[in-house]
């Protein structure tokens, strides 16, 4: 199944609608606070008290001061210029609501995939997602007061991603960090467009 919009259309054309974008990610990686970051209107959130009914379900004990969970979705918009406007959808991050994925990327021209340094493994399910579905992304990895910061080299290598595969550095919580990264997966994703058009080789699927 193709879940990206018609790749009939140039990418001029795409540019002059409105566009959709998925924020995706592992639990408590920051996507409703990237979504409410940016979003230039109230953002639509589902976040829902964690009650004592997800113990043992919810791994928690890397994100211990957290207390709500995104049960659905978080929706905001952000105009990039009069002829581009971005409407962010983010993903739940818990394994049990992974069933509203397919829902949610239905199409979106790509994906940023937030990413806890602290916490590479939670990132795999999310990065085999869109390789697996074809659908462009980048890795965006997300800073956190405290957190030893890596090189992109070092990531790269961990997360086992191809050379040509986007990756930031993005702060959730500032408006300007999160709209660059936004900008660098429209960039991406045309990029992509425009070499299946031309026939030119696009990023391969995970080798292992």
């Amino acid at each position: 199944m193709d879940y990206r919009p018609s790749r009939t259309r140039s990418p001029e054309t795409t540019a002059l609608h409105p566009v959709k974008i998925i924020i995706a990610g592992g639990f408590g990686v920051g996507k409703t606070t990237f979504v409410g970051a940016v979003s230039e209107i109230p953002p639509l959130t589902t976040e829902a008290a964690m009650t004592a009914a997800s113990i043992g379900i919810d791994d928690t004990s890397s994100v211990t001061s957290k207390t709500t969970t995104t049960v659905a979705m978080d929706f905001g918009r952000i105009t990039l210029v009069d002829s581009v406007i971005l409407y962010l959808f983010g993903t739940p991050g818990q394994d049990r609501f992974w069933f509203m994925w397919d829902e949610l990327v239905l199409g979106a021209i790509g994906a940023v995939v937030l990413v806890d340094t602290r916490r590479l493994a939670d990132s795999f399910p999310a990065i085999d997602y869109f390789e697996e579905r074809d659908i462009p992304f980048l890795v965006a990895l997300n800073r956190f007061d405290g957190a030893r910061e890596y090189r992109v080299e070092d990531v790269r290598a961990a997360l086992d991603l191809d050379p040509r595969r986007p990756m930031v550095f993005c702060d959730a919580r500032q408006r300007e960090s999160v709209r660059q990264a936004l900008v660098s997966l429209v960039r991406h994703a045309l990029d992509v467009v425009s070499a299946e058009q031309a026939g030119r080789p696009v990023l391969p699927q995970r080798s292992g």
